[in-house]
């Protein structure tokens, strides 16, 4: 009988922080870091018998159980990433215990109902703003700035910002395209003045993910995903949430990490880069989907065009901007 061949555990002896860890790619990213053999500490605000302010029944000691389960080591620890003190307190744990902490990775807010809703600039209901940013912008920017003074010393790590779309779009109203937008954005600007000290940091999206609460939407479960493909063709292209959590896996685990610093990617293309499959073998890969565009409404298909139009013309011209500024630059 052939022996099985061991199971590559390419982060072990590492520390990860995911951080929004109760559900969706936040829990997916934090199974794929413990299955690679990173003890992973799954943070959020929802625990036994005090339930998500979604109404969600998941909790961190869920996602801490499955990882676990698999024989990997895992800490759920309840933290309100939108305060500062809390965070603070988290990272100096961290720390205490392990005297390291080499992965962050933040899906604070991934799924927030309030960012949830669809309209126009005119059609903006303004009374949630200000708790949206502070959830998914602010909780953010708290979340990387201790993550590297944590990291700083050491001179090693990496921060991965989870967002939506591989575009700069992303969102259905302004507090969700603003929230998305700095997703993709700050990184890029973080990469810039860690990168002295050895941090990199990047935002990462997934493809058509079938979270908890997609697949609740579409009255289906993980075991009949696909009769979903009735009502719409393109959710049969949709990666489960461990898929982009092998994803940034495969990233944390590569010796080249920094070369990739300060960029946008969908984890289709790491799926590519690294050779990654999803838990059941498939390979998905949202950006060479076609996307049916018929189960939209026109108005949509319109916008997008018009948008992917502009967004072209815009970077072409920030691109010639920056090539000019960079060549002044002694």
């Amino acid at each position: 009988m052939a022996k099985k061949r061991p199971v590559s555990k390419p982060l072990n002896g590492r520390v990860a922080l995911v951080a929004g860890a109760t559900r969706g790619a936040g829990r997916g990213i934090a199974r794929a870091l413990g299955e690679a053999g990173a003890t992973v500490f799954c943070t959020g605000r929802s625990v036994k018998g005090k339930p998500s302010p979604y109404k969600r029944p998941e909790t961190i000691d869920e996602t801490a159980a499955m990882i676990k389960a698999a024989g990997g080591s895992a800490i759920a620890s309840r933290v309100d990433h939108t305060n500062e003190k809390e965070v603070q307190s988290l990272f100096r744990r961290i720390l205490r215990a392990h005297k390291r902490i080499d992965i962050v990775v933040d899906s604070v807010a991934g799924e927030d109902p309030m960012m949830g809703t669809y309209g126009f600039l005119w059609q903006a209901d303004l009374g949630n703003a200000e708790a949206i940013f502070r959830q998914a912008v602010i909780s953010r920017i708290i979340t990387a700035k201790h993550a590297a003074l944590a990291m700083m010393p050491a001179r090693r790590g990496i921060i991965i910002e989870i967002t939506e779309n591989d575009m700069i779009g992303g969102g259905g109203n302004p507090m969700s395209q603003t929230a998305k937008m700095a997703q993709k954005v700050l990184p890029l600007f973080w990469a810039a003045e860690l990168a002295p000290h050895g941090i990199a940091v990047m935002a990462v999206t997934p493809g058509f993910l079938r979270s908890e609460s997609m697949l609740q939407h579409l009255g289906v479960t993980e075991e009949t995903w696909r009769e979903a493909g009735k009502q719409d063709p393109n959710f049969l292209a949709s990666e489960s949430p461990l898929f982009v959590g092998r994803a940034i896996a495969a990233l944390a685990a590569d010796p080249k990490v920094r070369d990739r610093t300060g960029m946008l990617f969908g984890s289709w293309e790491l799926g590519r880069d690294y050779g990654l499959a999803d838990y059941d073998g498939r390979r998905p890969d949202w950006g060479r989907h076609k996307i049916d565009f018929s189960v939209l409404p026109r108005e949509w298909t319109d916008l997008f065009r018009r948008g992917a139009t502009l967004e072209l013309k815009w970077l072409s011209t920030l691109a010639a901007r920056t090539r000019k500024f960079k060549a002044k630059i002694p």
